[in-house]
C-alpha cells in the first residue's frame, strides 16, 4: 500500500496541522451512490432555503490557508485552496458539480465542513506520496490539461511522488494522471485542517461522513493521520 509522507518541515512551518488519509479499495464507481447524490442535493436544498451557506475567507478555516498560502508565496486570491474556490462556486451557482461518485462524495464532505479536501487514484501513483516544499525543479500536469507542464515555485508545498508533483499549492489543483474515475478501484482521499486543535472536531466528522458514503461501495476502507508527531502513514 502507498505511504503517505509529511516533511517535518511543513509541521515546522504549521505545527497544528493535522491530513486524514481515508484509503478506500475496491472502490465500485459505476454504481449509482444514493446517499452522496441526498448528500448534494441536501446541501443545495439548505443554500437555496438560507438555512446555511459555504465558508468564505472571512471564515478562520478559509483565512488559514489564504494565510499560509501567502506564507509560501502564492496569492490566495488569485490561486485559492480548495474549498474556498469550490464554496464560492457553490454560492454564486447554487448547485455543485458532478463528477463522477466518489469526487462528488469528497466535494460534499469538504464543502460541507469547510475543510480541504482531494483524491488521488493509487493505481496511478508512483512510490510514496510525500508532502513538502517544492525546490523548484518538479513538474506537475494540470488536471484536464494532459498536454500542460507546469512548474511549482521554490518554497510551495506540494504532493509529490516518485514521477511528479500531484497537488499544488498544497491543495489548489491536482494533478491529471493521478485524477478519479468511475473507474478508479483504488483511492486515497485526503482531508485537511491547518488547526487541530480549533478544527479536529471537525475533520474527524468530516471523515466519518465520507466513510459512511464509501462504505456501501468499497470493500475496505481505512484511516490513518499525519501531523507533526507522526509524519508518515505506515
Amino acid at each position: 500500500m502507498t505511504s503517505f509522507r509529511i516533511s517535518p518541515a511543513v509541521t515546522d512551518a504549521f505545527p497544528d496541522t493535522l491530513i486524514a488519509v481515508v484509503t478506500a479499495t475496491g472502490l465500485r464507481g459505476h454504481e449509482h451512490w444514493p446517499a452522496t447524490t441526498s448528500a448534494l442535493e441536501n446541501l443545495e436544498r439548505e443554500l437555496a432555503e438560507g438555512a446555511w451557506r459555504p465558508a468564505d475567507e472571512s471564515d478562520p478555516r478559509i483565512e488559514a490557508w489564504h494565510t499560509a498560502y501567502r506564507s509560501f508565496g502564492t496569492n490566495p486570491r488569485r490561486i485559492r485552496p480548495s474549498v474556498d474556490a469550490l464554496g464560492r462556486r457553490m454560492a454564486k451557482k447554487g448547485t455543485l458539480p458532478r463528477i463522477n461518485p466518489a469526487v462528488d462524495s469528497y466535494n460534499a464532505v469538504s464543502v460541507r465542513h469547510g475543510l480541504p479536501a482531494g483524491a488521488f487514484d493509487l493505481d496511478h501513483v508512483t512510490g510514496d506520496v510525500e508532502i513538502r516544499h517544492a525546490d523548484g525543479t518538479e513538474t506537475f500536469t494540470p488536471l484536464g490539461e494532459p498536454d500542460a507542464t507546469e512548474h511549482p515555485k521554490h518554497g510551495e508545498i506540494i504532493y509529490t511522488d516518485t514521477t511528479g508533483v500531484l497537488t499544488r499549492h498544497w491543495n489548489h489543483r491536482d494533478a491529471h494522471r493521478t485524477r478519479v474515475t468511475e473507474d478508479s478501484t483504488k483511492v486515497a482521499f485526503v482531508l485537511e485542517t491547518l488547526h487541530a486543535d480549533r478544527d479536529g472536531h471537525l475533520l474527524e466528522t468530516a471523515v466519518a461522513e465520507l466513510r459512511e458514503l464509501l462504505t456501501p461501495h468499497a470493500e475496505r476502507t481505512q484511516v490513518l493521520h499525519l501531523h507533526r508527531e507522526n509524519h508518515r502513514t505506515a
